[in-house]
């Protein structure tokens, strides 16, 4: 009776332990930046698996639906940046129900149209040391805001990718669970006596 008991526990333990961890990706991920006139989502399992027909729905400030389609083999989508102004929201629905949403402010869709590279008036000529040096810190400053514009959702992503970790205290009561359970089949065998 105690061979049997042990071999329960060792094969519950065995299972538990060779369980193919891509059961616990259940989480999905959808990114989308804006580059040009155009928005660009790409979308992913946690495992790093794309999501493959998945579909996308854009929604306006007010909830209206403004356009649906699939990603491609990749997990990506792309669409033009519509003329309604506003904060746009997008949703990812993968296989068996898996949901993700992003947000894109207004500010980074009026930011990236107005990035549009415009033909200069008339050709810029460096006349003195003084205007050049003047020059060169517009210049500089013109770069670094227009990189931080564009990398305010990257920045974004970064920072909620931190806050997705395992904590220390999840790990320890998966542990407990563990036990539990491994508790709760010896409680009960112990019975069958």
């Amino acid at each position: 009776m105690k061979n049997k008991l042990y071999l329960i526990l060792i094969f519950t333990f065995l299972t538990i332990i060779m369980m193919d961890v891509s059961v616990f990706a259940h989480k999905v991920n959808v990114f989308a930046y804006v580059e040009g006139e155009k928005i660009y989502t790409e979308s992913y399992f946690n495992d790093g698996k794309k999501c493959i027909d998945s579909k996308i729905e854009v929604f306006d400030n007010q909830g209206n639906k403004l356009l649906e389609g699939l990603t491609d083999k990749e997990g990506k989508f792309s669409l033009e940046v519509p003329s309604e102004d506003g904060d746009l929201k997008i949703v990812l629905t993968a296989s068996m129900g898996h949901r993700a949403e992003y947000s894109i402010s207004a500010d980074e869709l009026r930011g990236a149209v107005g990035l549009i590279k415009e033909e200069p008036e008339e050709p810029v000529s460096i006349v003195s040391s003084e205007t050049s040096l003047v020059d060169l810190k517009e210049i500089q400053s013109i770069i670094e805001d227009t990189l931080d514009e564009k990398l305010k959702p990257i920045m974004r992503e970064i920072k909620k990718s931190r806050e997705d970790k395992i904590s220390p205290a999840e790990i320890i009561g998966g542990i407990g669970y563990i036990i539990g359970i491994f508790g709760i089949i010896a409680y009960f065998l112990s019975r069958k006596r």
